[in-house]
């Protein structure tokens, strides 16, 4: 029978629970190997480890499916496996139906990615062990989800490595382009044959929500405070006055409680989220972070991306949650824009200075300057290999060193990582070094990874790709 054994040498990372075997860590081989087929794993002593399937065109020669032997990935091992996926995606996000379903290796199903929208199924089928099952995948989905249609979203790069052409379509059923979903309330249309990936971002679930403490708390700062109906004039209750611009209408019996924004002029003030956050997305592909601010009760939004699909479809959903009135979108490159407003706000300050430095102020400034209460990043990976990690770090200490330029004073920097090769530690010292350049002294709030739907296996380093951190910015 066919079998692989590995070198004495090795580090012992299967042991330790990892599924990945390295075409460096083989001593031998015994039997007729055929690429996808699943072989037994033996140490240098003969002593079994473990199960998986075996490629020879991938760095990544063997990986592991199973710690007991077994012959072949059928129908019935993936319905079992899928109902397992099924059970701990119920009992950590209850009452949620969408959510990615197969997390790959933390699954315990390396190579294979299913994303859940309502009642399609989308498909990453990422390695040749997990191609050559795809019927019995699609059928074993089929059987534990009963979904509508499962689309096949392979149409990936990395497919390559293995030997693989990528491949885009549906598998089964009836799949149409746009999805409508339920995230933490909110609806978003998801476009699953043409948006990134497998069309949405999971792994941030959590995360945006994590945002609601950072959206209220800010009228204050614009001189706005709650005062009672008994503290301002007579006139007030239940009638038009000249001097507070509104009727109000108190409710019965709180005429001495009974409190309402008023500004600096003794104005009270009608829009309902004057206590809001002004709030800058950059990078926002479907609007979610900036659906999430709205929710929470965000004054104004700017939303922008490069990508002008990506803004129609956080138009799209933007308006389909109502909140079309608070919401700007930008289709612009983050790093120019973050540049653009950084500079113009340079050259404000400098033009403040004008008593002190000799400047001419009769010049008219060109570009506009903006702030926000609150700058949130979330980039694409900028380090998707460990040569690239140099690279990344100078693009991850710009777009925050302009970012957190641009957070008012006190008010909050919301950025994350992606990069699996960007280690936590490396992350938050790019971040740190940014800080400094920006003269601007931040307090980390929250760090967080990603969510319940994508749980790691201890030891599988490669699982903990995500970095989310809540830093408070202040001036030196």
């Amino acid at each position: 029978m066919a079998a692989v054994y590995l070198n004495k040498k090795r580090k012992k990372r299967v042991e330790a629970g990892h599924p990945w075997i390295y075409k460096s860590e083989l001593e031998r081989t015994e039997g007729e190997l055929v690429a996808g087929q699943l072989v037994p794993v033996y140490n240098h002593l003969g002593q079994y480890l473990a199960t998986g399937y075996w490629n020879p065109a991938s760095q990544i020669t063997v990986r592991v499916v199973a710690y007991e032997p077994i012959q072949e990935m059928t129908h019935e091992f993936f319905v079992e496996r899928f109902r397992r996926c099924l059970e701990h995606r119920e009992r950590f996000l209850s009452g949620a139906r969408s959510y990615r379903l197969v997390y790959g290796e933390a699954d315990f199903l390396p190579g294979l990615i299913v994303d859940r929208f309502e009642d399609v199924l989308v498909v990453q089928l990422l390695t040749f062990g997990m191609d050559r099952v795809r019927d019995a995948i699609v059928s074993a989905l089929a059987e534990v989800m009963e979904p509508k249609g499962i689309y096949e979203r392979s149409d990936v790069a990395v497919r390559e490595l293995e030997g693989l052409e990528q491949r885009k379509g549906v598998l089964h059923g009836e799949c149409a382009r746009h999805v409508e979903i339920v995230e933490n309330g909110l609806r978003l249309q998801i476009d699953i044959t043409e948006g990134q990936k497998t069309g949405y971002f999971f792994d941030q679930r959590e995360n945006r929500a994590a945002i609601e403490p950072l959206m209220l708390g800010w009228g204050k700062r614009s001189g706005i405070e709650l005062q009672t109906v008994a503290e301002l004039t007579e006139q007030i209750s239940g009638t038009s006055d000249s001097s507070t611009g509104a009727v109000v209408a108190v409710p019965e019996g709180q005429e001495q409680t009974y409190r309402v924004p008023v500004n600096a002029n003794g104005k009270i003030v009608t829009f309902p989220y004057w206590d809001g956050a002004t709030v800058l997305e950059c990078f926002s592909h479907t609007g979610s972070f900036t659906l999430h601010a709205c929710k929470y009760g965000a004054k104004k939004v700017t939303c922008l991306d490069i990508s002008e699909h990506a803004i129609e479809s956080a138009r799209t959903n933007v308006k389909l949650n109502g909140f079309e009135d608070r919401v700007e979108f930008v289709v612009a490159d983050a790093f120019e824009y973050l540049r653009e407003q950084v500079k113009a706000l340079d050259v404000r300050q400098e033009r403040s200075q004008a008593d002190v430095k000799k400047i001419d102020t009769s010049k008219p400034i060109q570009a506009k300057s903006r702030t926000w209460d609150v700058v949130i990043l979330d980039p694409p990976a900028f380090a998707k290999t460990r040569s690239a990690v140099e690279g990344a770090c100078r693009g991850y200490k710009d777009i925050n060193l302009h970012g957190m330029k641009l957070v008012n004073e006190g008010g909050y920097l919301v950025t994350a990582s992606c990069s699996y090769h960007m280690k936590p530690d490396v992350f938050l010292e790019t971040i740190h070094a940014a800080a400094m350049d920006a003269k601007k002294t931040l307090r980390l709030i929250e760090f967080r990874g990603a969510g319940k739907d994508h749980p790691r296996i201890l030891g599988v380093d490669e699982g903990h790709y995500l970095k989310f951190a809540v830093f408070e910015v202040r001036s030196k």
